[in-house]
């Protein structure tokens, strides 16, 4: 079973990206993030082609802003939408949902950004972190959670920790919120199976930063012993992030049991450009990353 997770920022902008990408890389089961549609609106766009390229959906959107989906051929069952006990901001928000795929039970979720630390929304991040772990917590053996984490797990995750200094996604707190959530036995498969190769998920639009590969690793597959026992490659396609109008994210892949296109390596294809030396490139002014 191909399961994979992307943040298409944009599931209406990204249509002409996502159904040739969902041909090519044929996964089983698909969470979305930041799709940015309501659900009937996500049903009339995508709808037909989804279903007949045989996807069952689960959706929990809300009009221009968050949103989550799971896509799947291998059964929907027990759909939940959001967080219990979550905060919200101030209002519940789409940004998370859950249901049984093959036995597996898979969670989409899009954590907060965080915006400035200690700020209101850094709060209002770590509260929904919190109310996330009590979830998973109380979850079935067989577990995937899948997703932007906003959150580069280290610093070995970031192409420059001095230029990500008094931002989010790297503060000790959300790096211990995540720990919470690994602490219940989830194992990030992407650093298991690469535990020394620079690896990332997301670079900014602006800068030339993905040409330089100049990025962050903020969008993970974590899996219960159970199912991370299963993983027989896992590795992020970067070739998505190429081209007309993609996603500032590229896709997250875990293939389960075997891996049709071997065992590729963490990223597809290999960087386009060398380690930057720290200190030798800083984000662009004005924009944290989301």
């Amino acid at each position: 079973m191909r399961i994979a997770t992307w943040n298409v920022n944009s599931v209406k902008q990204r249509v002409p990206r996502l159904l040739p990408w969902l041909d090519q890389r044929q996964p089983d089961v698909v969470c979305l993030q930041e799709t940015k549609l309501a659900d009937d609106a996500f049903t009339k766009l995508l709808g037909d082609d989804l279903a007949s390229r045989g996807y069952e959906l689960a959706l929990h959107g809300e009009a221009q802003w968050n949103g989550v989906a799971i896509l799947s051929k291998v059964g929907l069952d027990d759909v939940v939408t959001g967080v219990a006990g979550a905060p919200g901001n101030p209002r519940p928000e789409a940004r998370a949902v859950a249901a049984t795929c093959s036995g597996i039970r898979v969670y989409s979720v899009y954590v907060p950004n965080g915006r400035i630390p200690e700020s209101d929304h850094y709060q209002y991040k770590l509260g929904w972190l919190e109310a996330l772990r009590q979830v998973l917590a109380a979850a079935q053996d067989d577990l995937m959670v899948c997703g932007d984490m906003n959150i580069a797990p280290t610093d070995e995750d970031v192409f420059d920790p001095d230029a990500y200094v008094g931002q989010t996604h790297v503060t000790p707190k959300e790096r211990a919120a995540l720990a919470k959530l690994e602490a219940l036995g989830l194992h990030d498969v992407v650093r298991d199976h690469w535990p020394t190769e620079r690896v990332f998920s997301y670079w900014d639009y602006r800068a030339g930063m993905f040409h330089r590969d100049l990025g962050m690793r903020i969008d993970l597959a974590l899996a219960s012993a159970p199912v991370a026992g299963r993983v027989r490659a896992a590795w992020v396609d970067r070739q998505a992030r190429k081209g007309s109008g993609p996603s500032d994210h590229a896709p997250v892949i875990v293939d389960l049991d075997e891996a049709p296109d071997g065992n590729i390596g963490p990223v597809v294809p290999p960087p386009s450009a060398p380690a930057a030396k720290r200190g030798s490139a800083k984000l662009p002014q004005g924009r944290s990353p989301e």
